[in-house]
């Protein structure tokens, strides 16, 4: 049996071997070619996808990939299980030296967030590592979470998915809802802080894929707080696929996730 926390840990020390030999954006930018999820692949996507993928190969496992850069694989007899891997979440930190970025790996036993069992997320600039275990609980850095919950009303709300246009759209209608807007640029991490209690709430305000979100949501449902992909419910039953179908809300209640996403409407 696959030993998951230890792969994730070692594909972590051979992301970070990539990154001191791709140490500033001129060496980590450059486009190689059009990822499967919809985005370029740049030099630091696909040097941290090659290690993530090359220690998966070596478990001799059955199951499918879904990755940001490749797209869906079959690894062995493929079957039910299905890892999903986005090598760099907060890509575009990572190429201009921004210390918030982090790799995020789920590991799920069928096709949908339901059946999530396994998730990781390792913040690159913090060092700190976030896992969770279906039924089990969520831990960071071997320390359970979940004594300090997020507060209600919102205090500090995560924008993510973001760019000037969309901000622009959607600040004005929190006026109301958060006090504050932090927007920091990796979706899978500010999930992460939710399930600590570091933000409230947090809202993707374009379309999520599976990739930012199957590892992070475990860990936020895991602790007890709410989320919904508001444009294609329910939560549990969204395909682990390369899909863009909702966007998401998060946070402490069923009742603010519905607050949030009337105002993202």
């Amino acid at each position: 049996m696959t030993d998951w926390l230890a792969l994730c840990r070692a594909s972590v020390a051979d992301i970070e071997e990539a990154l001191v030999r791709l140490p500033t954006r001129a060496e980590r930018e450059p486009v190689l070619r059009a990822g499967e999820g919809g985005d370029d692949t740049t030099a630091i996507d696909a040097a941290a996808e090659d290690a993530v993928v090359a220690r998966l190969e070596a478990t001799g496992a059955d199951f499918v990939l879904v990755s940001e850069e490749l797209g869906e694989r079959v690894f062995g007899a493929g079957g039910a299980m299905r890892v999903v891997v986005d090598p760099i979440d907060g890509s575009i930190n990572a190429k201009r030296g921004i210390p918030f970025f982090g790799l995020s790996i789920a590991v799920a036993e069928g096709a949908t967030m339901d059946d999530v069992v396994f998730g990781f997320v390792y913040d690159f600039g913090s060092g700190e590592e976030w896992v969770a275990r279906r039924g089990e609980g969520a831990i960071l850095n071997g320390a359970p979470l979940g004594a300090v919950r997020p507060k209600d009303p919102i205090e500090i709300l995560s924008f993510e998915g973001t760019t000037t246009q969309f901000i622009a759209e959607k600040a004005a209608a929190m006026v109301g809802v958060a006090q504050r807007l932090r927007v920091m640029g990796s979706l899978a991490l500010s999930l992460c802080h939710l399930a600590a209690g570091r933000v409230d709430a947090v809202c993707s305000l374009k379309p999520a894929r599976s990739i930012d979100i199957a590892a992070a949501q475990l860990l936020v449902r895991e602790v007890g707080l709410a989320m919904e992909l508001f444009e294609d419910p329910p939560f549990g039953a969204a395909l682990l696929d390369l899909g863009q179908r909702s966007r998401l809300v998060a946070a402490a209640t069923p009742d603010l996730c519905a607050d949030l996403a009337r105002a993202l409407d």
